[in-house]
């Protein structure tokens, strides 16, 4: 089965989104993800390397993958609107692949900033199979809704993130309420440098690790 790649245009609250589907190479999809990428002001659109491993290792496990270019970058429409607006721009991509594979069931991932925004969203919706945060910086924003959050949540962080350093990630990780999984990659920095591979690999294996091991894993 030969991988499919499409180019679409979502209609979004502030003008289209520019957005990739792709589904699984060798198989038919099992799951739906909408993926976000990191903060658009800093240069952050769906085409980022960890944005691009991420979609691949979800692809990896049978998931269709949509990623989307957030309000005011690449050639979405609209302008950046301080994580609000593009919390808002992630629901109405979600509603988009939602209605387009309306039978899988439907998770959310997320990098830095896209992190940030999926996890808000994913905790006051109802649905989700599991929110990915890959590179979370705790101290970006309050915290308090995400430790409270109910859906299962797994954290990807590198040893050596300089936005996110593991004792802020751990300390937090201590207070989110289960289920929750904690795994980190050995990188040289918040973009995974020289560790891209292994992201895309535990990636796979997060979506993929037995029930038994989902609640409260550190890996």
């Amino acid at each position: 089965m030969a991988r499919r790649i499409e180019s679409h245009w979502i209609p979004g609250p502030a003008g289209r989104l520019e957005a990739l589907l792709e589904e699984p190479e060798d198989r038919e999809p099992r799951m739906a993800a909408v993926v976000c990428h990191p903060h658009p002001l800093y240069g952050g659109t769906m085409h980022n390397k960890v944005v691009y491993r991420i979609a691949r290792g979800l692809r990896r496990t049978g998931a269709v993958v949509l990623r989307f270019n957030f309000r005011g970058a690449g050639n979405s429409q609209g302008e950046h609107a301080h994580l609000a607006g593009e919390i808002e721009d992630a629901r109405a991509a979600l509603a988009w692949l939602r209605d387009r594979y309306p039978a899988l069931p439907f998770a959310l991932a997320g990098f830095s900033f896209g992190a940030r925004a999926i996890t808000r969203l994913g905790c006051v919706m109802e649905g989700a199979t599991w929110l990915m945060a890959v590179g979370y910086p705790p101290s970006h924003g309050p915290t308090e809704y995400f430790e409270t959050c109910g859906v299962r949540k797994i954290l990807i962080q590198s040893t050596h993130d300089q936005y996110a350093p593991r004792a802020d990630v751990e300390s937090l990780y201590q207070r989110l309420r289960a289920p929750k999984q904690l795994i980190w990659v050995e990188a040289a920095d918040h973009f995974f440098a020289n560790a891209l591979d292994e992201l895309e690999t535990r990636v796979a294996q997060a979506i993929d690790l037995p029930a038994s091991h989902q609640r409260t894993g550190q890996l």
